[in-house]
């Protein structure tokens, strides 16, 4: 067994207009000193899956459903006090707005050593030691002077490493990324996927890397999961992914990454159309409705009957009623067009 194993997690939350359906049947794996990388575009339920593995979802106002298994321990049939226990030890989470994780009235010496001192019987003095030599650890210019400073005292790059800084503070067993890039510039988001790719290579933590875009996940991830309204399209390893995608969807994510090899004339095919309310589908495969192939599936069956996640290679999964041999060439003729070159 994996170190995190979800299995069958469903995840609704009632509202006044009906039951968001926020996450439905999504399983996946990850072992100690893996990247999984989940990628979609907003709304595809990628946070929603993270907070519901750090247990953050209020249990009494959402319904979640299935199984959390994380080192044999199911987080999901604990109650939340123990979850709490190992929320910020076992396991940690980087947030992607870190001005607002992190408490403006407060200096990052008082956040960090409370992050410590929760979870481990040392003296303020020793905490603060170990808060130092973190924020040193992550890139942060003189560390001493600036433990003591406010959130708004610090840029946006430097207040995303507090919060890996807060992250690690406790050598996480599991550690969760919710597209800590996403507010960046782009040098900084370099840096950022440097830092988490170091952190990989160095520990033996389990990393979950949450993003919406998947220009940014080949060089650190070993496996991918891309989701759209609240199910897995496709999973594979990374190489697979990006040497043959077969979902459409994931094909269009790929579509819409800007490239500095592309002719700069040339626009970008983005995904036509929006995402679908997560409180009324569309019946059969969600993404129809924005699929440009779906016309290739006979007696319109996309728009009625859910496609099942199946194999379509060693340990590669995809959603979709297209035949394989029609994914595998779409694919194909796609990733010849991305690439400049003519078939």
């Amino acid at each position: 067994m994996s170190f995190l194993e979800v299995s069958n997690l469903q995840v609704s939350f009632p509202t006044e207009d009906g039951i968001v359906h926020a996450v439905d049947g999504v399983s996946f794996s990850v072992e100690r000193g893996k990247v999984l990388a989940v990628v979609g575009e907003s709304g595809s339920g990628k946070s929603v899956t993270s907070q519901a593995v750090m247990g953050l979802l209020n249990r009494k106002a959402t319904k979640i459903s299935g199984s959390v298994v994380l080192d044999g321990q199911d987080l999901l049939a604990m109650d939340d006090k123990d979850v709490r226990k190992l929320r910020g030890g076992k396991m940690a989470m980087i947030f992607q707005d870190p001005l607002s994780s992190l408490h403006p009235y407060y200096r990052i010496s008082k956040q960090l050593v409370e992050a410590v001192r929760v979870h481990q019987n040392v003296s303020t003095s020793d905490a603060r030691k170990q808060a130092i030599a973190m924020l040193d650890q992550v890139g942060i210019p003189a560390p001493e002077r600036r433990i003591d400073d406010y959130p708004h005292q610090l840029s946006g790059g430097m207040r995303q490493r507090v919060m890996i800084a807060m992250a690690l503070l406790n050598n996480p067993s599991l550690l969760i990324a919710d597209e800590p890039t996403t507010a960046l510039d782009v040098t900084v988001q370099a840096q950022i996927i440097e830092l988490i790719q170091h952190i990989q290579q160095v520990s033996d933590a389990a990393i979950i890397f949450i993003t919406h875009d998947l220009g940014v996940v080949a060089e650190i991830a070993h496996d991918v999961l891309v989701m759209y309204a609240g199910r897995i399209v496709e999973y594979a390893p990374v190489e697979t992914l990006y040497g043959q995608p077969q979902m459409p969807y994931t094909l269009g994510l790929m579509a819409s990454i800007p490239r500095l090899d592309r002719d700069p004339d040339v626009r970008l095919d983005p995904i036509p159309g929006n995402p679908p309310s997560l409180i009324n589908l569309p019946s059969g495969c969600s993404f129809n409705p924005r699929c440009t192939f779906s016309d290739q599936v006979l007696d319109g069956r996309c728009s009625v009957d859910l496609p099942d996640l199946l194999p379509a290679g060693e340990g590669h999964l995809v959603r979709c009623h297209l035949p394989i041999d029609t994914r595998k060439a779409i694919s194909v003729q796609t990733l010849a067009a991305l690439n400049g070159s003519v078939l």
